[in-house]
C-alpha cells in the first residue's frame, strides 16, 4: 500500500506540466528501445502519458521502469543526438506562437522554431508550415489549426509521428507524418477545426520529392505545398 502515488509523493495531486510529460516520454522511449515495452505496450503508456493532469497519475506508468527514487528519468536519459530531428530545451517552454492568414497567406520555412504550442488561424486565406528544416522546443507539440473557407497545410519530418484531433465540416481534415516514424522523433499532434476548408499535409519526403531523392533526404530549402482544401 505504500506504493501508491498519494503517499509516496506528496504532490500527487498537483497539476502536471508539459515538462514532466516530457520526462514520461523520455522514460518509456528508452525502456522502448531497450526492449523494456513492446510497442503495444509503449503506445498505450504514451496514450496515458499524453492524459494525464496530475503527478499522481503520471507516476504509476513508469513505475517499473524507472530508477528508485527518480520516477521520471530514464536509466540513460535519451540525448538530443539521438533524435533525428533537432530538439531544444526552451527558456520559456509556456510560450505559444500565433500565426494568421486572413485574405491572404503566409509561410513558415527553413530554420524555425517548432513551439510546443502553435496557433494557425486562416479565414479566407492558408497557411503553410514546412517543419522540414525545423528545430523542435520538445518531443511533443500540438499545433491548434482553424481553418474557416481557408486552408492550413504542415510538412513534417519523415521521422516525426502525427496525431489528428481535429474535426472537419463541410472541409477536411487530416495531416500525415512518414510511413515509419522514429520513437525518438518528436510527435506532432493536430488539433482544431476545418470548417468549408481545409487541414493537411504531408511528410517532408513526399514534399520535397526531388530534394530527398537526390541528396538522401537531407538537405536545405524545399517548395511550397499546396494547401488543404
Amino acid at each position: 500500500m505504500e506504493n501508491l502515488p498519494e503517499r509516496s509523493n506528496p504532490h500527487a495531486h498537483l497539476r502536471a506540466s508539459d515538462t514532466d510529460r516530457d520526462q514520461v516520454v523520455e522514460v518509456l522511449r528508452d525502456a522502448l528501445m531497450s526492449g523494456r515495452l513492446t510497442q503495444e505496450e509503449h503506445s498505450e503508456r504514451l496514450e496515458q502519458t499524453l492524459q494525464a493532469r496530475t503527478l499522481g497519475e503520471l507516476e504509476p506508468i513508469t513505475q517499473d521502469l524507472a530508477v528508485p527514487g527518480q520516477p521520471f528519468k530514464p536509466v540513460a536519459a535519451a540525448a538530443p543526438s539521438n533524435s533525428p530531428v533537432p530538439i531544444e530545451e526552451p527558456a520559456n517552454p509556456d510560450r505559444a506562437d500565433t500565426v494568421v492568414g486572413i485574405f491572404g497567406g503566409g509561410e513558415r520555412q527553413g530554420r524555425w522554431r517548432v513551439r510546443r504550442r502553435t496557433n494557425a488561424f486562416c479565414i479566407f486565406g492558408g497557411y503553410d508550415l514546412d517543419m522540414t528544416d525545423a528545430v523542435f522546443e520538445g518531443r511533443e507539440v500540438t499545433v491548434w489549426a482553424f481553418a474557416i473557407f481557408g486552408g492550413i497545410d504542415l510538412t513534417v519530418p519523415d521521422a516525426c509521428e502525427v496525431r489528428n484531433e481535429g474535426v472537419g465540416i463541410f472541409g477536411g481534415f487530416g495531416a500525415r507524418g512518414g510511413k515509419s516514424p522514429d520513437p525518438n522523433a518528436p510527435v506532432v499532434i493536430v488539433k482544431g477545426l476545418a470548417l468549408f476548408g481545409g487541414v493537411g499535409g504531408q511528410s517532408s519526403s513526399k514534399r520535397h520529392k526531388k530534394r530527398f531523392k537526390n541528396q538522401g533526404g537531407h538537405g536545405g530549402h524545399g517548395g511550397h505545398g499546396q494547401l488543404g482544401h
